[in-house]
């Protein structure tokens, strides 16, 4: 990955949590980094999975991680039964 992607992404993420945080109107915020886990990851996932053509194997060699956890996760988020 060039390290532009790198910046864009956090980028990305960084302005839709300044957006969050002003969109509270000053009510304290809870489970900030859950939140962001959940929101990123369903999509992240959902890419992959379309760039291997649905190869889960694949797909977790390229998210760097174990294919038992991807397919966890994929249930997790109801991408699989």
């Amino acid at each position: 990955m060039k390290r532009n992607d790198d910046d864009h992404i956090a980028t990305c993420v960084g302005k839709a949590l300044e957006n969050y945080f002003q969109q509270l109107e000053g009510e304290k915020p809870a489970a900030v980094y859950a939140m962001v886990i959940k929101s990123v990851e369903r999509p992240m996932l959902e890419v992959v999975l379309r760039q291997t053509g649905g190869n889960q194997t694949l797909a977790a060699e390229i998210l760097g991680i174990n294919r038992n956890t991807l397919r966890k996760k994929l249930v997790d988020h109801k991408l699989i039964d």
